[in-house]
C-alpha cells in the first residue's frame, strides 16, 4: 500500500479560487518624489518587522528607497519602520530589483494573498507606484513560493516547489502487518513567469529521483529553490536541500550523514529532461534560503552550499552543467575559522563578492548567531574578513536577502536586531569600506538588505 504524507498539489489546486487582493501604502503616507541625479541609482532598503519574538521578520515588510548618493552621505537619515512603504506580504516578502534599481519585485508569501505578484516603479522614499497587472501563481507553487528573478534582462521570474509521499509496500499477512519503506517520491514543480507582462510562461512537473542506493537509506529531495540560467541561457540550475528518514520507522532524521552538494538541471525554455548533478567538493544543501544563492560569473555558475559540515564551499559549475571538481574554494580554509555557513551572497563583475557568513564562533544573540561579512575573490578563491564595518551579538543574517551593486561598489546593511546602524558601501576592487546612510531600527526589528 501507499502511505501519503504530503498531499500539497492538492492544496495548490484548491487555493486557485483566491482571488486577488491588492495592498499598498495609503496617499496621506507618500512623500513627493525625491530629487535623483540621472548618473544615481536607486537604492532600496528593506526592514522586516518583529511579529512575536525579536528577529522574527513576521510582521511585515517595509521598504525606503533613496538615491546612491544619499545612501552615501552619513548625515542622511532612513526611517522605514516610521514612514515606509508596506510591502504586501503576510510575513516577511521575498523581494527581488531590477538590474538598473528602478523597479521592485515582489510574490507575497504566505496569507490571503500569498503567491500574488506586483511590481513596483521606484519613485524615492516611501514612494512606490506599483505598474502592470497584478497575477498569482499560487496555483501553480502555493502560497508561500520560492522565487527568484533570473538574469536575462529583469525579463523572467522561476518560482519552484517540491511535495514528498513516502512509500511502502504492506508485505504483511491478514494477522500481521509488515509496512516495508521502498522510497520517498517527491514530485518538483516549476513555474517560469513573464516579469514585463505579469503572465505565466511556463509550468512543469516532475519526479526527480536520487540514486537508488541512496534512496534505499531513506535520503530524499525535501527543499529546493534559487534557479540560475546558466551563460548559454539553454540550461536552469536548481538548488536542493536532501533529507532522510529512517527506512526502518519512516521517521525523519536529523542527525545523518552528509551527500555530496546536488544540483537540479532543466532544459530551457521548455523545463523538461531534469536531471541530478552531485559535486565531490562540496557536501550539504545548495537551495540557499532567502538570499539568491548562485550567480553567473565570466561564463560559468558560482553557487554557495550550506550545512557543510566542513564548513561552506562556493561551487562552480561550468560550461558543460556539471560541478568543476577541480575548483576548490572553501570558506573555512579562506577565513581561518570552523563551520563558517554562508547566508547570503552577491558577486560584482570583476569576480570579488561580498558574503555574509556565521561561524562556529558566532555569538548566540536575541535571535540567533551572530553574523559578518566577509570579500572574497572567485579568481583567486580567498576570503578576508571586512574588519571595517562593526559587528554585535545581535548582528543576526539568517534572513538577509539583498545587496545593491552598482559598478564595482556594493551596498549593504548593517544594524543588530532592534538597533539603530548604517547602510556601507564596500568598493570590492579597492576593499575600501564607507560609512553611508544611518538605519534608524524599531523594537525588534532587523534589516534585510539593500536592493
Amino acid at each position: 500500500m501507499k502511505k501519503h504524507f504530503f498531499p500539497f498539489r492538492t492544496l495548490v489546486l484548491a487555493v486557485s479560487s483566491l482571488s486577488l487582493m491588492v495592498s499598498c501604502s495609503d496617499d496621506t503616507n507618500i512623500t513627493p518624489n525625491e530629487d535623483k541625479d540621472s548618473d544615481s541609482r536607486w537604492i532600496t532598503v528593506a526592514g522586516a518587522r518583529m511579529g512575536t519574538n525579536p528577529g522574527d521578520g513576521n510582521g511585515g515588510t517595509l521598504i525606503y528607497a533613496i538615491s546612491s548618493e544619499d545612501a552615501k552621505d552619513p548625515t542622511k537619515t532612513i526611517e522605514p519602520f516610521n514612514n515606509g512603504f508596506i510591502v504586501p506580504s503576510n510575513r516577511t516578502a521575498r523581494l527581488q530589483a531590477s538590474e538598473d534599481g528602478n523597479t521592485i519585485f515582489n510574490i507575497s508569501y504566505a496569507g490571503d494573498t500569498g503567491g500574488n505578484y506586483t511590481k513596483y516603479t521606484v519613485k524615492g522614499g516611501q514612494n512606490f507606484v506599483q505598474t502592470g497587472s497584478e497575477i498569482s501563481i499560487a496555483p501553480y507553487v502555493g502560497t508561500a513560493p520560492r522565487w527568484i528573478k533570473l538574469f536575462d534582462g529583469d525579463k523572467t521570474g522561476a518560482a519552484v516547489y517540491v511535495s514528498t509521499e513516502h512509500k511502502v509496500d504492506d508485505k504483511g499477512t491478514e494477522d500481521v502487518t509488515d509496512d516495508t519503506y521502498i522510497r520517498t517520491e517527491a514530485t518538483m514543480g516549476i513555474v517560469t513567469l513573464d516579469l514585463e507582462n505579469s503572465a505565466i510562461k511556463n509550468f512543469q512537473e516532475h519526479s526527480i529521483a536520487l540514486t537508488a542506493e541512496e534512496e534505499a537509506k531513506g535520503y530524499y529531495i525535501g527543499r529546493i529553490d534559487m534557479p540560475v540560467l546558466n551563460a548559454a541561457g539553454n540550461k536552469l540550475y536548481i538548488g536542493t536541500q536532501i533529507r532522510k528518514v529512517n527506512p526502518e520507522t519512516i521517521e525523519r532524521e536529523r542527525n545523518f550523514e552528509i551527500l555530496g552538494s546536488k544540483t537540479i538541471v532543466l532544459d530551457y525554455p521548455s523545463l523538461l529532461n531534469p536531471k541530478i548533478v552531485s559535486s565531490t567538493v562540496g557536501l550539504g544543501n545548495t537551495n540557499g534560503y532567502r538570499s539568491i544563492n548562485a550567480f553567473l560569473y565570466n561564463g560559468d555558475v558560482y553557487q554557495a552550499n550550506q550545512g557543510d559540515p566542513n564548513g561552506s564551499h562556493i561551487l562552480k559549475i561550468n560550461s558543460n552543467n556539471d560541478y568543476d571538481n577541480s575548483y576548490v574554494l572553501n570558506l573555512d580554509e579562506a577565513l581561518g575559522v570552523q563551520d563558517a555557513y554562508i547566508l547570503a551572497w552577491r558577486p560584482t563583475d570583476n569576480g570579488k563578492a561580498i558574503v555574509a557568513y556565521r561561524h562556529a564562533g558566532s555569538t548566540e544573540g536575541v535571535a540567533g548567531a551572530q553574523g559578518f561579512f566577509a570579500l572574497v575573490d572567485l579568481n583567486a578563491k580567498t576570503a578576508t574578513k571586512i574588519d571595517a564595518i562593526p559587528y554585535d551579538p545581535d548582528f543576526y543574517l539568517f534572513q538577509y536577502q539583498g545587496f545593491a551593486v552598482e559598478g564595482n561598489e556594493v551596498y549593504l546593511t548593517q544594524a543588530p536586531v532592534g538597533k539603530s546602524g548604517n547602510i556601507y558601501i564596500v568598493n570590492t576592487e579597492t576593499g575600501n569600506v564607507t560609512k553611508g546612510a544611518q538605519l534608524i531600527n524599531a523594537e525588534g526589528s532587523h534589516f534585510i538588505g539593500a536592493w
